[in-house]
């Protein structure tokens, strides 16, 4: 048994050996913890690791999770895989309930524009293909760059300050440089105060709290709110 040093919720996981990084893993450090099933992430970067893997005549699953739905699609393979499908629906069930109440908690509200600040250098935002974009909306908000295609487009500071979102969504540590920054205090929402700092561990990552995720996401962008 294994994780990656990623991996830090829930708390008992800590306990559980940390093999090292998720992505190019190091295949003798994985085969030599005997696994049966390795569960990688979908993306170039990691294609020998799979194809090594198999080699040795381990199980792998790759899964990429850009959208909701894909939480749910890899949710339903890995109950599949260890013959908990029961656990696994049950899983959906509860993510896909918290959401649609935190959907009808905000449904007639205000929907304040959005800037979400993946980079600074480059620049860099959240677009239509994310989960974010998704929970942005499900928690009352509108993502000024959701027209974009893909996950994380990158983009300029003009239009960023052409689109001139209400209220900035960003890592804890964006909101003082930020604020310190003259070309920043250039945009409203910085000037103004108007930087929201996201729990980046929980809405950062589209898993099984992807729940408590939009309702942290509400608390933000509606203060008093209780979804």
């Amino acid at each position: 048994m294994g994780r990656t040093h990623w991996d830090g919720w829930p708390p008992e996981v800590l306990q559980v050996p940390d093999l090292g990084d998720g992505i190019r893993p190091s295949i003798e450090t994985v085969l030599n913890a005997r696994p049966d099933l390795v569960v990688l992430y979908a993306t170039g970067d990691n294609r020998d690791a799979a194809v090594a893997l198999r080699g040795a005549g381990v199980t792998v699953i790759s899964l990429r999770l850009d959208r909701i739905i894909d939480f749910e699609r890899a949710t339903t393979i890995l109950g599949d895989q260890l013959g908990a499908q029961a656990q696994g629906r049950a899983v959906i069930d509860s993510v896909r309930g918290t959401l649609l109440r935190v959907r009808n908690a905000t449904r007639a509200l205000e929907q304040p524009t959005v800037f979400m600040l993946s980079w600074e250098t480059p620049l860099m935002t959240i677009g239509s293909g994310s989960f974010l974009t998704e929970l942005v909306e499900i928690a009352g908000g509108r993502n000024v760059f959701g027209d974009l295609e893909g996950p994380s487009p990158q983009v300029s500071f003009e239009e960023v300050l052409r689109r001139n979102p209400q209220y900035i969504l960003g890592r804890p540590e964006t909101a003082g440089k930020l604020g310190a920054s003259e070309r920043w205090r250039g945009l409203p929402a910085v000037r103004e105060g108007r930087v929201l700092v996201m729990d980046t561990v929980l809405v950062g990552r589209p898993g099984v709290r992807l729940g408590e995720a939009a309702v942290s996401l509400a608390r933000l962008l509606h203060p008093g709110i209780t979804p």
